[in-house]
């Protein structure tokens, strides 16, 4: 490791992840969160990437660190597949200094906090904590054997200063099965990330609720001006 700038991308291999989707409690609180210029997907859908690189030696130059992401689907714009809608970030809770400031650099809204996946048999709690206080919790259970790999780019978008910029992520998953999300609490009212809280009974988006044993990917790349 170096204190010279991190160069831009950044590969990351065999991280341990678990991501979900859902519909929120309170659309309009969690739609209040986006810049001018952006609107909710039609669905409101929800996104949350809890995941932990546990060694040195799983990316460029990062080091090993734990991290939970999370924001909205985006109106209008797709991932390269032409499917997957844009997504933004509302918050970024991530253990590492080092890895805070690269991202900030690129309008990431960088904070401190600490991510665990822990597994139990089947069950998977991923718990996120800010200054040792835990506040979201998720639960799963997921089985030991791969069924798929998912592969492909997605495409989150920033605020540096007055622009939009958007980045296409690549990356390859091999998905753990069977698996099911059990829960998803929002511990902490009085944080910022309640707003984003899911509704109840719990509204799963089909197809980006998974955990992965070994997710890869380049964070980020192909970066170019957001288009309205």
């Amino acid at each position: 490791m170096t204190s010279t700038p991190l160069a831009a991308p950044q590969l990351v291999i065999n991280s341990r992840m678990l991501y979900s989707s859902w519909i929120p409690a309170d659309p309009k609180a969690a739609a209040v969160l986006l810049p001018p210029g952006l609107q909710p997907a039609p669905n409101h859908a929800l996104f949350m990437n809890q995941y932990v690189v546990d060694s040195e030696e799983q990316s460029s130059h990062f080091g090993a660190y734990s991290m939970t992401y999370m924001g909205l689907d985006l109106a209008g714009r797709r991932a390269p597949d032409g499917v997957t809608p844009a997504r933004f970030f509302t918050h970024y809770l991530n253990s590492s200094e080092r890895v805070r400031d690269y991202a900030r650099e690129r309008g990431v809204p960088a904070s401190p906090g600490e991510t665990t996946l822990e597994l139990h048999g089947n069950e998977l709690v991923a718990t996120t904590r800010v200054d040792g206080t835990p506040i979201i919790r998720t639960v799963a259970r997921v089985g030991s054997k791969i069924g798929s790999v998912a592969r492909g780019h997605l495409t989150y978008v920033t605020r540096v200063g007055k622009r939009l910029i958007a980045g296409n992520y690549p990356y390859v998953g091999e998905l753990a099965t069977p698996f099911e999300l059990v829960s998803l609490e929002f511990l902490a009212k009085d944080h910022p990330t309640y707003a984003l809280r899911p509704a109840s009974p719990l509204q799963k988006v089909e197809g980006w609720c998974w955990y992965s044993p070994r997710d890869s990917f380049v964070y980020p790349g192909g970066e170019y001006e957001y288009e309205q």
